[in-house]
């Protein structure tokens, strides 16, 4: 089937490791092909030239842009074409049309024609995306860490007695760097094997405590390239900054107020009345990481930072409770970073806005 060349046409697809399912419908609704394109780079020329086959494409609706379609996206932003993000169809939907790869790439047209999808995708192309990534190198690596530790200690407590009280009372660095330090006999019975157990955990340690280090540095120059003056905050340090900024992702401009990202990392307040009482409570939803963020920011404030603990005062006087009032100082922060994010550079005295 073919259109008329001045049409325009909407893309659907539904992303899955080694096959994405695509689906082109008019600014009508009518849907004009369903097809399934390899996840390669030729599949995607081919998925293109495809859906432009029917029309002229300026839009297109992708589910999992953050996993198995964030090459697909990034392919199609090269393209000039508007890449939406999509949620998968609810259940109720699915019930009534039954679920299908093909069905879900209609819907995820459908979804962008309709308006029910309206958020624009995250880039992933800048040093955002290089945060997330030495993030996530540096969560596993710090897992690994604790996990290496209980082992050693939990060794250290059965091995043998004399060798157990030369390591008694020392610091953690200091333990490790005795442990690795350890001469390891023939493993001729426990006592042997426990000592070459515990120098091989305390060497693991202390890689991974070399690579912690190292990323922190890489997480700290990305966050002053993505964000000058983010560091120049009051109570911010690299990794909440690097929380923050994954959540805004590489184009921020795609959150269009401080409101919406405050919503985002699940700040902004949910109105809690009735009747005679009138009060907000706390939002539960939003990127819970970057919640955990701000609050972060804000207990550094609270106990540094004057302006913020006269804040706490004058609201607790005035019947607020504690957890009221940090709800309240995470909206400002949010409000100060979103105005960072979208405008980098060199930080304002802000510390402890909320006055």
């Amino acid at each position: 089937m073919t259109a008329d060349a001045a049409e325009e046409v909407l893309l659907g697809v539904d992303t899955h490791k080694d096959v994405h399912a695509a689906a082109v419908v008019t600014v009508l609704g009518a849907t004009l092909d369903r097809r399934s394109f390899p996840a390669t780079a030729d599949g995607y020329r081919q998925l293109v030239a495809w859906a432009r086959s029917f029309g002229v494409l300026r839009r297109a609706g992708v589910e999992c842009t953050g996993s198995y379609g964030a090459a697909l996206a990034r392919h199609l932003r090269v393209e000039g074409i508007e890449v939406t993000e999509v949620n998968q169809p609810d259940k109720a939907a699915r019930r009534r049309h039954g679920k299908t790869d093909a069905v879900d790439a209609e819907a995820a047209a459908r979804a962008v024609l309709s308006g029910r999808a309206t958020a624009a995708a995250k880039t992933s192309d800048g040093p955002v995306e290089m945060l997330r990534l030495f993030k996530l190198a540096k969560g596993s690596a710090i897992k690994s860490r604790t996990q290496a530790i209980n082992q050693l200690k939990s060794v250290l407590v059965s091995a043998d007695v004399t060798l157990r009280e030369s390591l008694a009372g020392l610091t953690n660095p200091l333990l490790f760097k005795r442990c690795a330090e350890l001469e390891t006999p023939d493993a001729s019975g426990p006592a042997s094997a426990a000592r070459v157990t515990l120098r091989l955990l305390a060497r693991r340690i202390q890689h991974l405590t070399d690579e912690i280090n190292d990323l922190n540095k890489r997480i700290a120059e990305a966050v002053k390239v993505s964000t000058p003056g983010l560091l120049e905050v009051h109570g911010v340090g690299p990794d909440s900054a690097a929380v923050l900024l994954i959540c805004a992702g590489d184009n921020p401009e795609r959150v269009d107020s401080e409101a919406s990202f405050a919503a985002l990392c699940g700040t902004s307040p949910v109105e809690a009345s009735s009747g005679k009482t009138q009060r907000r409570r706390l939002n539960r939803g939003g990127d819970r990481q970057a919640n955990a963020a701000l609050y972060r920011i804000v207990l550094s404030r609270l106990r540094w930072d004057g302006r913020t603990q006269e804040y706490l005062r004058r609201r607790l006087a005035e019947g607020k409770t504690r957890r009221e009032i940090i709800r309240c100082l995470k909206r400002y922060v949010a409000r100060e970073i979103y105005r960072l994010i979208v405008a980098p550079g060199p930080a304002a005295d802000t510390a402890g806005a909320a006055t």
